[in-house]
């Protein structure tokens, strides 16, 4: 991480705009009032759980193809942060639905799928964790992470495919909210890509790094037998 030193630097400049943008710059929505802010960061954090399983996704695939463990590695940095963020995108979600629907939560079809979704990746989390060989475990991990992937179309069409009463925002000719609120949300969008980017990259190094003091530990013990 040396090297991207300014990355996180630029993350944490954004990320404190960003903050200006959303309770400075951005207006109070009329009929939420405050509570309408949690959607700047309930927004990012589902997006980029999302790229986050995209990103396992292609890991898996380029695994799969070339048994590298590098690829292994940026596959479970994505999968624990898409973990992270899809949690804390339902909290947030939570949060947001109990003044706007009066519930904290209802089985709507963006929702179903969400929870679905976070379910099948925590258990992609348990499994690279199991006690199989590091090769076997690799290999099936990859296998899980293709196809757990099936369900991320799914989150991202539900609310246009059925009837649901959360907002399609994007689809939604600007989803009736004002310029100011737009980009206080791509404000948003960029300052925690920024952030993800900085966890992704540490956290695929820190496996690295893990892996190959497995590996010394391992021959060491070899060598004590």
């Amino acid at each position: 991480m040396s090297r991207l030193w300014f990355l996180p630097v630029l993350a944490g400049v954004v990320l404190a705009a960003v903050q200006w943008l959303i309770w400075v710059y951005a207006p109070i929505e009329m009929t939420m009032g405050l509570v309408q802010k949690i959607f700047y960061f309930h927004m990012p954090m589902a997006w980029w759980a999302l790229v986050s399983f995209f990103v396992v996704f292609a890991a898996s695939i380029a695994y799969l193809t070339t048994r590298r463990e590098v690829f292994d590695h940026w596959a479970g940095a994505a999968g624990e942060l898409g973990v992270l963020m899809s949690g804390l995108a339902l909290i947030t979600g939570s949060l947001w639905a109990k003044p706007a629907w009066n519930v904290w939560w209802t089985w709507d079809p963006r929702l179903t799928t969400t929870l679905i979704m976070w379910f099948v990746y925590a258990g992609y989390l348990l499994l690279r964790s199991s006690p199989f060989g590091r090769e076997r475990r690799a290999l099936i991990c990859a296998a899980l992470g293709v196809a757990a992937f099936l369900d991320v179309p799914l989150v991202f069409l539900s609310a246009r495919m059925w009837r649901s009463v959360h907002p399609a925002v994007i689809a939604s000719r600007g989803g009736g909210m004002d310029p100011a609120m737009w980009r206080a949300v791509l404000g948003g969008l960029v300052g925690f890509g920024l952030l993800w980017l900085c966890l992704l990259i540490l956290r695929a190094r820190q496996l690295g790094q893990q892996r190959r003091v497995d590996a010394l530990l391992a021959a060491r013990a070899e060598l004590r037998r």
